[in-house]
């Protein structure tokens, strides 16, 4: 068999923000590399906002911020930053029409915490505790924001169609389904970038043929590397788009998902108790 790139999402498909990895997918990945095969996590989340429980995963590479960041062996290759005046105007327009701007960079994220609450988002604690230091406020820094892209929140009555209408020149818009465990975010990433962009810029720098990329994914920012890659595999808990998409439906990652997923494609033995 010829060496394969396997391109994992986090949230939903590798980890989970109050449970961590599973150690499951742990150990398939580590067989997987192990096996001669590479293993990125390609993640919306942006390069500040991987904590520890992915950084234990031996991963070849990162792509995050949804193909803004690309890193390789720990060393960043590429970073797409916003223009700080572009950022600001984000801000700005987003709390006009009652949205709250969370601006994730690949050294900070910056949001206001009186602003970001836990009612805004449940998990608001938890994406601080694992930001440590790398968590900013927006007030004091609005001139300064360094990010790769925006992940706005929506609120009772916010407009957030006009939001989009007026950030359109500038950012690429991903929704989520409202069932999905970021139904109320609007991700805003930088025009003509998404992960399919940034696993064919990886295919390209080391000579990765397209029918050797494997993709694993759940939700709607997952689209662009599924319509991308020559093998999908979609979660158990995907979305009803990227279910529609793929070439086989694994298990939810609590259930042995990524483990299941790897030895139906035969890319790790499934020797295990």
């Amino acid at each position: 068999m010829s060496r394969k790139a396997v391109f994992f999402d986090a949230d939903g498909t590798v980890c989970d923000i109050k449970k961590g990895v599973p150690d499951s997918a742990v150990r398939a990945i580590t067989q997987l590399v192990e096996n001669g095969h590479q293993a990125w996590l390609c993640t919306g989340r942006s390069r500040a906002f991987v904590p520890w429980y992915l950084e234990q995963i031996p991963f070849t590479g990162m792509i995050s911020a949804c193909g803004a960041t690309i890193e390789k062996n720990g060393q960043r290759l590429f970073n797409r930053e916003m223009p700080a005046d572009v950022a600001q105007k984000s801000v700005e327009i987003l709390r006009k029409y009652g949205l709250v701007p969370v601006m994730e960079g690949a050294d900070y994220m910056y949001y206001d915490k009186d602003e970001y609450t836990t009612e805004v988002n449940w998990y608001r604690d938890l994406i601080t505790e694992a930001l440590g230091q790398k968590w900013k406020p927006i007030a004091g820094n609005e001139s300064c924001l360094r990010i790769n892209k925006i992940s706005a929140k929506m609120t009772d009555g916010c407009d957030d169609q006009q939001a989009v209408r007026e950030l359109s020149s500038w950012y690429d818009v991903i929704r989520h389904e409202n069932n999905a465990f970021v139904g109320t975010t609007i991700e805003f990433v930088p025009k003509g970038c998404n992960k399919a962009v940034g696993i064919a810029a990886v295919c390209r720098l080391f000579d990765i043929p397209w029918e050797d990329t494997v993709v694993f994914g759940d939700s709607n920012n997952d689209l662009s590397m599924f319509e991308y890659a020559a093998t999908k595999v979609a979660m158990g808990n995907a979305s009803q788009k990227i279910l529609e998409l793929a070439d086989h439906i694994t298990t939810d990652m609590f259930h042995y998902g990524i483990r299941n997923g790897l030895e139906v494609l035969g890319l790790i033995r499934g020797d295990h108790v």
